[in-house]
């Protein structure tokens, strides 16, 4: 009989935005269930926290050390299959290698890692576990976005000339901006980028997983606007891409009034596709010889890829939430398979997409802070 996938989670406390959303689309799987947590550095607030998940008071531990030593004592039936770090940055590191190490699968938040170093260390640790690792980069699992990456791939775009990606948000114009704004711009906390690394790691993953294509260069202007904030709030990067093409990121969590607005537009030699974060139902490719197309989610010409990722029909509004869920049913479905002893499909962002986002920010960086037109990707 199958069961239901056990969960565990570090991190995602009270008020915490982005665990309560793991939460909620790893319930949308509909066979996953939460059975285990640390849920914030307070004991007994986590407790608390853990009680309105219902999540029992003896798999609540004080910390995450104390969690891997507490589920390995548990029968193998009853202790996680995975767990989803959900922590700031700083600490993805050190919970996601502690639980490779000692035997389970490990979902976690980007960016992947604090350093490089510890991208690559990660990999390491990975490939001697022989568990199963995701990166949740939710924007890989809207429908239109796999319908942009396989038109892409038929090669209906022609040659990729030129690729733009804007990511505003507001939320961090004001110096006062909560809870969830003062270690995001913490270099202690968040890493060697603020901005870049909370947003335009999105913007470089979904840029490499719709095209394919790598960063080969990059050119930088980080920008912190708000006095006092050690970390950018506003970034711009040209790219090069190793066929040749040239793109932007503009990256910027000052833009006053704007909401979540990401958009990903690229231009080949026959058409050209835009797609709006905002709009997700809808992908619209142009060419300079026929009228303007537009795809909608769920109607004719939707490919395989984002039919898999599908829960209603068309004219049913999905969004962020079922693009969280659609990772989280793709490594549910690898975990199945793993113990089933099946190859797993691996159809979601992993370690390498991890290390590439670290590579990209120390390149930024890097070239921001120093005086070349242009810094090589190492």
């Amino acid at each position: 009989m199958k069961q239901k996938i056990r969960m565990g989670m570090v991190g995602g406390g009270a008020g915490a935005f982005i665990g309560e959303v793991h939460r909620r689309a790893a319930r949308l799987c509909g066979d996953i269930e939460l059975v285990a947590g640390v849920f914030g550095t307070n004991y007994e607030k986590s407790k608390e926290v853990a009680e309105g998940l219902f999540v029992p008071q003896s798999r609540v531990y004080p910390t995450y050390e104390d969690m891997v030593k507490g589920e390995l004592a548990l029968p193998e039936n009853k202790r996680i299959d995975f767990v989803s770090v959900v922590t700031p940055n700083k600490m993805h590191f050190p919970v996601s290698n502690a639980f490779l190490k000692a035997g389970f699968n490990v979902l976690c938040e980007k960016p992947m890692t604090y350093t490089t170093k510890e991208a690559t260390e990660l990999k390491k640790t990975l490939k001697e576990s022989g568990k199963l690792f995701a990166l949740m980069h939710n924007y890989s699992g809207y429908p239109m976005i796999k319908q942009a990456k396989r038109l892409v791939a038929d090669g209906v775009l022609g040659k990729l000339c030129k690729i733009n990606v804007e990511y505003s948000l507001g939320w961090l114009a004001s110096p006062n901006a909560g809870k969830q704004a003062v270690w995001r711009v913490d270099p202690k906390i968040a890493g060697i980028s603020g901005c870049m690394g909370d947003i335009g790691t999105h913007a470089e993953q979904l840029i490499n997983y719709v095209t394919g294509l790598k960063i080969t260069e990059i050119s930088c202007d980080l920008a912190t606007f708000v006095e006092g904030r050690q970390l950018d709030d506003d970034g711009t990067v040209l790219l090069r891409f190793n066929n040749g093409a040239r793109g932007v990121i503009f990256a910027s969590e000052v833009s006053t009034g704007e909401e979540n607005n990401f958009i990903l537009k690229i231009y080949g030699t026959k058409a050209a596709l835009e797609w709006h974060q905002q709009s997700p139902e809808d992908l619209i490719v142009r060419s300079n010889d026929a009228p303007m197309q537009v795809y909608r989610r769920g109607w004719a010409g939707t490919c395989d890829e984002a039919k898999a990722v599908i829960n209603l029909p068309a004219g049913h509004p999905e969004g962020f939430l079922e693009a969280f869920a659609s990772i989280y049913r793709a490594f549910a479905d690898d975990i199945y398979a793993l113990k089933a002893g099946k190859k797993p499909a691996g159809n979601y962002p992993g370690i390498q997409d991890g290390i590439d986002e670290m590579k990209f920010l120390a390149a930024l960086v890097e070239n921001s802070n120093g005086d070349k037109k242009w810094t090589k990707l190492k």
